[in-house]
């Protein structure tokens, strides 16, 4: 289903429309005052049309902090040439979505990881890679903050303020991103990336502001500038393993 904050998909899509298709998007033409929706301090959000897709069917919820700089282009790249091709507003939204979720070396990070763990043995399927393609009714992708925000113009790491610190994301963590978790239907595999989500997660769930699912805590982020990554993800793989094969779906 698409979200019900839809409305602000539709203020952009004029702003959408003018990006250019023969150049490639760089940030002049993405971080700029057209695509702002909030700033505070050293922090800004834009918007980008790839999380308004919420797969009420999941059984795989990959949650990551926020949107990066990559997932940001190549959700609006996929969304200009959509609406060149004529698409429907969902039509636009979904490949989109299916384009940026956690794009570039990130995804093929996380596809590994995964598969060490034995996601794809838990559902049935060859590799996690799947979710991704011929197995996408699986898997919803989405962000504790539903927007790119970049710290001095760099991807915000939900570190240096944590994200449970800003004003400016206090509706997104609290009521937004739980809002999107109660809608999913039956029971869920919860994959969070990094520490940072992991402990929003958990504060989220303590205080019953999210559905208390099966979650794997403690799994790495998988992009490759976390250097900790093959460390942290060589610590805890059995650990994981084990809340896979405890997970009933």
């Amino acid at each position: 289903m698409i979200s019900p904050r839809i409305q602000e998909v539709e203020s952009y899509l004029q702003a959408i429309q003018t990006l250019p298709t023969d150049t490639a998007l760089m940030k002049g033409n993405l971080i700029n005052e057209q695509f702002l929706i909030d700033s505070q301090e050293s922090l800004s959000m834009y918007y980008a049309p790839h999380n308004e897709v919420i797969n009420t069917k999941a059984r795989i919820v990959i949650v990551g902090i926020t949107p990066g700089w990559s997932q940001m282009r190549t959700a609006f790249v996929a969304a200009r040439q959509a609406m060149v091709n004529g698409a429907s507003l969902e039509e636009m939204l979904l490949q989109a979505k299916s384009s940026a979720g956690f794009a570039g070396a990130m995804r093929h990070h996380l596809i590994q990881m995964l598969d060490e763990i034995d996601i794809a043995n838990a559902f049935g399927l060859k590799s996690a890679e799947t979710l991704f393609d011929h197995h996408s009714e699986l898997l919803h992708t989405t962000s504790i903050i539903k927007y790119p925000v970049f710290k001095e113009g760099k991807n915000y790491t939900g570190h240096a303020p944590k994200m449970n610190k800003i004003q400016m994301v206090e509706e997104y963590v609290n009521d937004i991103f739980p809002e999107e978790l109660r809608l999913i239907e039956g029971q869920y595999l919860i994959v969070p990336l990094g520490k940072a989500v992991s402990e929003i997660l958990q504060e989220l769930a303590e205080n019953g502001r999210i559905p208390d699912q099966c979650c794997l805590y403690g799994f790495p982020h998988p992009s490759g500038a976390n250097g900790h990554r093959v460390k942290q993800f060589t610590e805890e793989k059995a650990r994981l393993q084990e809340i896979i094969k405890s997970y009933k779906r």
